[in-house]
């Protein structure tokens, strides 16, 4: 199937393969997230995608995780600390550290298109949706933003209502993160029960869990392309090229 378009959905966001993270690989040294792993992506001709996280002095992290334990030395929530304080700490025991999104966005430099995901605690906090965007507007390069909290995301419509916004989900909560959460917003995530408010240009979806109502409705008559995560083997890569439009991926090069 050729890949759909949408108004806000151009070619770029799936002309080419995305790597998961960046094209990272923890054991040569190259951790998730950062500038080696961008530099590793643009080399290979992949589009790339990363995570933010907020800082206590409201600077965009590029991060994955909320707190620091599994890829630092330190253990408190990235919120904890300040830009600086972040940036200092080195990753997964490499020479690389935590980028702000600007150095990220500097480095990057249009080169290779880029899906910045916005991470959220569903708490209604949109500072990080508000610094993304300022950034991402002022971006001279294929940049898109997305986020697994439909708040964010129908935010995103008015603060950067040119740039393609997108919605993460999956069909089977079994994150044991969706337990905190109210049952309605827990039936809208996976059904897109919120479509109206966030009228997202593409969504990101588990590849697991496809194909699904929502993906094959949007892509059949809804015009927007699907991008599939997180794709790690040659039974998946099939499975994607079927059910999506593109794919998000790690530990492997297409």
């Amino acid at each position: 199937m050729s890949p759909p378009t949408a108004p806000n959905a151009p070619d770029w966001l799936t002309a080419r393969p995305i790597a998961h993270r960046g094209l990272h690989d923890r054991a040569g040294g190259v951790p998730e997230n950062t500038l080696a792993a961008a530099e590793a992506a643009i080399r290979g001709g992949y589009a790339i995608e990363c995570d933010v996280q907020l800082s206590a002095d409201g600077e965009a992290m590029v991060f994955h995780d909320e707190t620091l334990g599994r890829l630092t030395a330190a253990g408190e929530a990235v919120g904890a600390r300040s830009a600086a304080d972040l940036g200092a700490l080195t990753v997964a025991g490499s020479a690389e550290r935590i980028p702000t999104l600007p150095v990220f966005l500097a480095r990057i430099g249009g080169r290779t298109p880029l899906v910045i995901e916005v991470k959220s605690r569903y708490t209604g906090d949109l500072r990080l949706a508000e610094r993304v965007a300022a950034l991402a507007t002022a971006y001279d390069g294929p940049v898109a933003l997305k986020s697994f909290d439909p708040q964010i995301v129908t935010a995103l419509r008015t603060l950067a209502p040119g740039l393609p916004r997108g919605i993460v989900a999956e069909t089977r909560q079994d994150d044991p993160a969706y337990a905190t959460l109210p049952p309605s917003l827990r039936r809208a995530l996976p059904g897109l029960l919120h479509f109206d408010e966030t009228r997202p240009d593409f969504l990101s979806w588990r590849v697991d869990d496809l194909p699904c109502a929502p993906t094959v409705l949007c892509r059949l008559l809804g015009q927007r392309p699907v991008m599939t995560w997180t794709v790690r083997n040659p039974d998946q890569r099939r499975h994607a090229a079927i059910h999506a439009d593109q794919m998000v991926f790690e530990g492997f090069c297409p």
